[in-house]
């Protein structure tokens, strides 16, 4: 159940990333549930759903850093900005390596994804990242880009225990749930506390309604992978 943002104003034992946290439970929930994640550990995910969805977050994470050089460019401090700046290029070397090296062992190349058409859940979740990182303030920025994070944080921290009998599958989940990755999420987490502490009613909840967006578009992007989604006409 969300906290009323009363309490968000009212309790000094309530930190912004929980808050934030206690609106998406029931999302989260249901991307654990998601037969995409259910078959990665297993190793029942159809191969051909995990090429689409690699295609897809291909494309994604060069939206995604150009999201976060936003960010970078609307920070508050010079360490703020280094910070994103720095996650920025992260997500394009991810693309770059990981993204590639599974794409060879799936017979493919990241030259054949990049050729193939953005589906229509990853432009529509490109296009909501983009345009509230460049019209809203930098906490609406950072609430924006927060779930693609966090979630993914927590469903490999989630997984890594359970690993996957499928060794591509298990690559995807040590990327996630590692310490490096873990530690990177931790940066942005506390830096949303910080954040958080000081906005007006008005501007926390503009942060919520677009971390909940987001981490919907989150389980979207699952989904769409799984149904190896397509433009319909």
């Amino acid at each position: 159940m969300a906290i009323s943002e009363t309490a968000a104003r009212t309790s000094p034992t309530l930190h912004t990333t929980e808050l934030l946290w206690s609106d998406i439970e029931d999302i989260y929930a249901a991307v654990l549930a998601h037969p995409f994640i259910a078959g990665l550990t297993d190793g029942t995910l159809p191969r051909e759903s995990f090429r689409h969805y690699i295609v897809q977050d291909a494309h994604y994470l060069r939206g995604y850093a150009r999201a976060l050089a936003v960010c970078a460019a609307k920070a508050p401090t010079e360490q703020d900005t280094m910070m994103f700046a720095r996650h920025a290029a992260g997500a394009v070397a991810a693309e770059q390596d990981l993204h590639a090296a599974l794409m060879g062992e799936m017979g493919s190349s990241a030259a054949e994804a990049v050729a193939e058409p953005v589906a229509p859940t990853t432009r529509a979740y490109v296009s909501y990242l983009m345009a509230t990182t460049q019209s809203g303030s930098f906490a609406e920025a950072v609430g924006a880009v927060l779930p693609c994070y966090w979630i993914y944080a927590r469903v490999g921290e989630e997984l890594l225990a359970r690993s996957s009998p499928n060794p591509l599958y298990a690559r995807w989940i040590a990327m996630y749930g590692g310490e490096d990755f873990q530690t990177v999420v931790a940066e942005v987490l506390a830096l949303t506390d910080r954040i958080g502490a000081e906005l007006s009613a008005r501007e926390f909840g503009l942060m919520r309604e677009h971390f909940t967006t987001t981490s919907r578009y989150e389980w979207m992007f699952w989904d769409a992978g799984y149904r190896r989604e397509t433009w319909p006409v």
